[in-house]
């Protein structure tokens, strides 16, 4: 079993494990690094059929559902990018024709092409608000139907503090991270009379393989402005994701959840 699949399981019995996303099939997309890898083994964890989209990592999606296969769960990692209207309609037939009816739908891919707004160009914009914002767009279009009708359909967009608060050198970043918040809203409003919830999660800076890069300075300067005073771990981000794709979130619906730390502001 892998960690991360041990993780998620430890200290529950064999019927808290399966009861809240049993019988579900869940898609995350961007699911085969960072906070989607974790994403996707803590819904295998609680039950769920899951579906680990990824866009040009195969053998690291691949690695994620063997680890939820190899744990006794069901998972299997299909390809699409996200920011290609047509490929995503294709993508979601595969993923009919293996699993049936999606029930959740984690919007959970991101890029950053991070330059100082002087120097950024079209192509470095487009492609982020591509992905980031259309590629919600896209898969929520493509499960529309399954997620409408699912008896406990749901949709969780993951977003970034930065859609909230803009960071230096990150105009395109924080522009599409913000626009999955009015998307999110208005969605859930859509879908309230079909008992399908929408939701936001929006972490705050989190130690994932893309915060690495991050010199040792800017890192701390960016500790600094967080009450807590340090980046969140990616098992801090993700029961929060879990709750929101379950049925006890039932009341729950376009709201923006945030888990930064205390930044505000």
């Amino acid at each position: 079993m892998s960690s991360d699949l041990r993780e998620s399981r430890a200290g529950q019995t064999d019927a808290e494990r399966s009861e809240l996303l049993a019988d579900q099939t869940c898609v995350v997309t961007g699911a085969s690094r960072g906070i989607g890898r974790r994403i996707a083994t803590e819904f295998a964890g609680h039950g769920a059929d899951v579906v680990v989209n990824y866009h040009s990592s195969p053998d690291a999606a691949e690695s994620v559902a063997d680890a939820i296969e190899t744990a006794g769960g069901t998972a299997t990692a299909v390809q699409a990018d996200v920011a290609d209207f047509e490929a995503t309609a294709a993508f979601a037939d595969r993923v009919r024709d293996e699993f049936g009816a999606v029930d959740v739908l984690v919007n959970n891919a991101g890029v950053n092409v991070d330059k100082r707004f002087e120097r950024l160009t079209p192509e470095d914009w487009q492609r982020v608000v591509d992905v980031n914002l259309g590629g919600a767009f896209n898969c929520t279009k493509a499960f529309y139907d399954d997620l409408k009708e699912a008896e406990h359909g749901r949709v969780v967009n993951i977003s970034s503090v930065v859609g909230q608060q803009g960071n230096f050198g990150q105009v395109n970043y924080a522009a599409s991270k913000s626009g999955l918040f009015g998307f999110t809203k208005s969605l859930a409003l859509e879908l309230a009379p079909h008992g399908t919830t929408a939701n936001c999660v929006a972490p705050g800076f989190t130690a994932t393989d893309m915060a690495d890069s991050i010199p040792e300075h800017v890192h701390d300067r960016i500790c600094e402005r967080i009450p807590l005073n340090r980046f969140a771990s990616v098992d801090e981000i993700v029961p929060v994701v879990r709750f929101l794709a379950s049925e006890e979130s039932s009341y729950v619906t376009g709201e923006i959840v945030n888990v930064n730390g205390g930044m505000h502001g």
